[in-house]
C-alpha cells in the first residue's frame, strides 16, 4: 500500500503523487460512489489517499482504497445539482480569493459566502484586490473601501498586479511552506497570477468576454503545482456563484467574525439577529459599526438566498 497526495482530479482519474515523489494515475474502487457521499467529487484535490499499484500490460494504474481524514476542505452548492455539493480543495493552509472590481465584478456577497465557508472550516482567508493596474482613481478609492471594510473585522487583503508585479514577491512569501489555494470568479487572473509566481508552469489563460463581462473558464480541473520556492497552490476553476452549505442558522452569526464578537451583548443567547429585541447586532448595524453589505449577506444566506445577481444584471434575464 502506498501512500500520496491527490493532484488532480477529473472526475474518474487522480493523478497522485506518492511519497517517493512518483506520479500515478489512480482510479477509487467503487464502493466510495455508494458510501452516501452527496459530493459530486469522493476524491478531491489535496486529499491524502493511500492506493494500490496493479499493472496489466504496460500499463500501471493505482486504485484509491483509503481517504484521509481531511484537516479541512473548502466546499461549496453544486450548481445545477441542488442537493448534490462539489468540494473544490481539501487540506488547505491559506484560501486566497482573488477579486476584480469590473473585469469581472465581484460582489461582496460572493466575498462574505467565501469567507463564511473558510470560517467555517478555520481555513485562513486572505484577500487578493487583482489587477490593481487597471484602475481609474475613483476605482481604486472604492478598491481602498473594501479592503478597509474586511481589515476592520480582522481580514488581511492585499492590492496586487500579475502585470506590473506589484506585490509578487510579497505572495509569494505568504506561501512559503504552504498549500494555498486560488478561487475567484471565472476571468479574475487566477491562471495569469500563478504564472507571475511560477512562470514555468505557463498554465493557458484568455481574454475575458466583452459580451457579459465574465472570464471564459481556462482551468476546467482543481490542480496542485510544486512551486521552486518551497510552496504548493491548488489552481481552481473560476467559479460563478458561491452556495454556502454545512451551515446551521444559529451557527451562522459565529463566522461573522464582527457578529461574533458582539453576541455575548445580545439579551438572548440563542439571538439569531434578526427580530429579536436588544440585540447589539442590530444595534451596530444602526450605529454604522457594522458594514450593511455584510448584513444582508447574513440575511441572504439565513433565508437560503441562491446568488443570481450574474444572471439578473448581465443577460437582462
Amino acid at each position: 500500500m502506498k501512500k500520496g497526495v491527490v493532484y488532480k482530479s477529473t472526475g474518474s482519474w487522480y493523478t497522485v503523487k506518492a511519497e517517493d515523489g512518483t506520479f500515478y494515475e489512480c482510479r477509487i474502487k467503487g464502493k466510495f460512489r455508494i458510501k452516501g457521499i452527496k459530493s459530486t467529487n469522493p476524491v478531491s484535490v489535496g486529499d491524502h489517499v493511500q492506493f494500490e499499484v496493479e499493472t496489466k500490460g504496460d500499463e500501471t494504474i493505482g486504485i484509491i482504497t483509503i481517504i484521509e481524514e481531511r484537516e479541512n476542505y473548502i466546499i461549496r452548492k453544486s450548481v445545477n445539482l441542488s442537493k448534490q455539493t462539489h468540494i473544490i480543495a481539501a487540506n488547505i493552509d491559506i484560501a486566497f480569493l482573488l477579486i476584480t472590481l469590473n473585469n469581472p465584478p465581484t460582489f461582496t456577497s460572493f466575498i462574505d459566502r467565501f469567507l463564511v465557508t473558510a470560517e467555517a472550516y478555520e481555513i485562513k482567508a486572505i484577500l487578493l484586490f487583482n489587477k490593481i493596474d487597471t484602475y481609474t482613481e475613483d476605482e481604486l478609492l472604492e478598491v481602498k473601501y473594501l479592503a478597509a471594510l474586511y481589515r476592520d473585522i480582522g481580514y488581511e487583503c492585499m492590492g496586487i498586479s500579475a502585470i506590473t508585479g506589484k506585490n509578487i514577491d510579497k505572495l509569494k512569501e505568504m506561501m512559503k511552506g504552504k498549500v494555498s489555494m486560488f478561487s475567484g470568479h471565472s476571468g479574475v487572473g487566477k491562471s495569469t497570477l500563478v504564472n507571475a509566481i511560477e512562470p514555468n508552469l505557463n498554465l493557458k489563460t484568455t481574454e475575458i468576454s466583452n459580451q457579459h463581462m465574465q472570464g471564459q473558464h481556462t482551468t476546467t480541473f482543481a490542480e496542485m503545482f510544486d512551486l521552486s520556492f518551497g510552496a504548493q497552490i491548488i489552481d481552481t476553476p473560476g467559479i460563478k456563484g458561491f452556495g454556502v452549505v454545512e451551515v446551521e442558522k444559529e451557527e451562522l452569526g459565529g463566522y461573522f467574525p464582527e457578529f461574533f464578537k458582539l453576541k455575548e451583548h445580545c439579551k438572548f443567547n440563542n439571538c439569531l439577529h434578526i427580530e429579536e429585541p436588544h440585540c447589539a447586532v442590530k444595534e451596530a448595524l444602526e450605529n454604522e459599526e457594522i458594514a450593511w453589505t455584510r448584513y444582508k449577506s447574513y440575511l441572504q444566506i439565513i433565508d437560503g438566498e441562491e446568488e443570481h445577481y450574474r444572471k439578473d444584471i448581465y443577460t437582462n434575464e
